[in-house]
Order: structure tokens, then sequence, then C-alpha cells
């Protein structure tokens, strides 16, 4: 068998310039860094750790909504999905298969962060991430119809969606849609270890999962978790690298076609209408509930 040295040498160069990131996308990773950074200061420093509550609160939703997909996935009937304001949360299902409904709550929550992180990497992925969202927010709000904190902070969340999605033809959204991912994977990181590493918490999906499986205690399930978390955080990554190589000014073209902000009056319609009915459809849900 003959070996081709030349077609070696352009793989590895295709595969190296395609995960090499271009001006843009160093932006990118810088602001993804420096919210790192932000998070982790402000995650400790008393009353100014108020200011990333809400997101807190969301990633716990992202987690019990994982349970909750994965539970109907499994053919499990969700009853009701529950956050409370100490940051804490619960999905109550019957039925099911809870060697993965158990572990879907970090896991997905996981997953949930590296996909948006992925697509904070270019504004019209984020638009349709955005998208993704509501659709998601739309089943966690019925779940969660009797949990008023809920409703609250998914119709915040979807007021700021909307109120990004205009600013700077949509490139704050963009940057919107990668601080809900850097966070969400930051929060899966630190819960776990906080939970399952640092401290056994009984009531903690491993030590549940722990039981069910018998072979290793929670703190060892804990740190599996942790490092497929880990992962789903660099291939997030790694894959807004190399799937969305556009410049911003390539990218602000681009939004301009895929429901484009107000700017020419063709164009106010149906940018106008995606967002708004997004949020009119949430708020009627709401409203029908009460």
């Amino acid at each position: 068998m003959s070996y081709d040295s030349n077609v070696h040498e352009l793989s590895a160069r295709s595969f190296s310039s395609a995960i090499t990131p271009n001006a843009t996308q160093r932006t990118t990773l810088l602001v993804a860094g420096c919210y790192i950074l932000i998070i982790g200061i402000l995650w400790h420093v008393p009353y100014l750790n108020f200011i990333i509550y809400p997101f807190k609160l969301l990633t716990v939703g992202f987690h019990e909504m994982s349970h909750a997909f994965m539970g109907v996935l499994t053919g499990a009937r969700i009853h009701s999905i529950e956050l409370d304001p100490d940051e804490g949360g619960a999905t109550t299902m019957s039925g099911g298969i809870p060697w993965l409904t158990l572990p879907a709550g970090y896991l997905g929550s996981g997953l949930i962060g590296a996909a948006l992180i992925a697509c904070g990497f270019d504004t019209n992925a984020s638009k349709v991430a955005s998208l993704a969202l509501a659709v998601f927010f739309i089943f966690t709000l019925w779940w969660a119809r009797r949990n008023l904190l809920t409703w609250v902070l998914l119709l915040g969340m979807s007021g700021l969606i909307v109120l990004f999605w205009f600013l700077k033809g949509g490139e704050v959204l963009r940057y919107f849609v990668l601080f809900i991912g850097v966070m969400s994977c930051l929060y899966v990181l630190w819960d776990v270890i906080d939970d399952t590493i640092a401290r056994k918490v009984n009531a903690s999906d491993a030590s549940a999962f722990a039981k069910i499986c018998g072979c290793f205690p929670s703190q060892v399930w804990g740190v599996i978790w942790l490092i497929i978390a880990f992962i789903f955080f660099v291939l997030g990554v790694i894959v807004g690298i190399v799937a969305f190589k556009q410049s911003a000014a390539q990218q602000a073209e681009d939004a301009k076609h895929l429901l484009p902000v107000p700017g020419t009056s063709d164009a106010l319609a149906l940018s106008l209408s995606a967002p708004l009915t997004l949020f009119s459809i949430l708020s009627s849900v709401f409203l029908a509930l009460l």
C-alpha cells in the first residue's frame, strides 16, 4: 500500500487551519475569557453575586429541564418542575429510566451550555439558538405552571433575548448567548464539585445514581460527570472555532437575511415577528394559566 505524504501534509494543514481562530474568533475567545473571570469574581463577592443570581437560576432551570426531557424520551410522565430562591430545583416524574434521567441533569445542562458557546461564535447561529431556547422555555413553563419563580425568570430572560435581538444587528444577542453558555458550563462544573466531590450531598443526583448503580460511590460518579462536562465545554469552543469562520463584517451581512433586525422597511415586519411573537406566546400561556 502506497503512502502519500502530500495528502497527509495537506490534511494536517487543513486541520491546523480549521482550529486556528481568526481575528473575530479571537475577540470572541477574549470575551469568553473575560466572562469566566467576571463570573468567578462575582460568584464569591457578597452582594455583587446578586448580579449573576438570575443566570444561576437559569442554569438550574437547564438542569431540571434536562431531567424532564430525558424523562419524556424514556417514557416518564412529568408532573412538575420547580425552582426555589436558594438556587435549588426539583423535577417530579413517574416512570422513565433512572440510569438515564439522573445523570441527564448535569450532563444535559453542560451540553446545552456547550451548544450555546458554539453558537456564540456566530450571529445567525445565536438567533437559531435563541429560538431553540424559546421552545425549551415553553415546555418548561408548562411543566412549571404552578411555580411563579420559574415564570418570572424565563419571561425575564425571554425579554432580554427580544431586546438584544435588535441591538447592533443581533451582535449583542451573540454575546448574550455566549454568556449564558459560559455561565451554564461553569455552573455545572462547580455544582458537580460542590455536591459530589468536595462534600457529599445525600440528596444529590450522584448519590441517587450511586444507590441505583451500586458499583461506585457518588464521588466517583461526580468525577466522571465532571470530566464529561469539561469535555463538553472544550468541544463547544472547538466547534465554534471550526464551524463559524465568518468575519464580523460577514456575520453582519448574513444576519440581514436571517430574521433581520429593523433597518429597512422590508425587514421590519419579519424582524419583529419572530422574537415578539415568541414573547407574546409565552405571555399568553402565562395569562391563560392564571
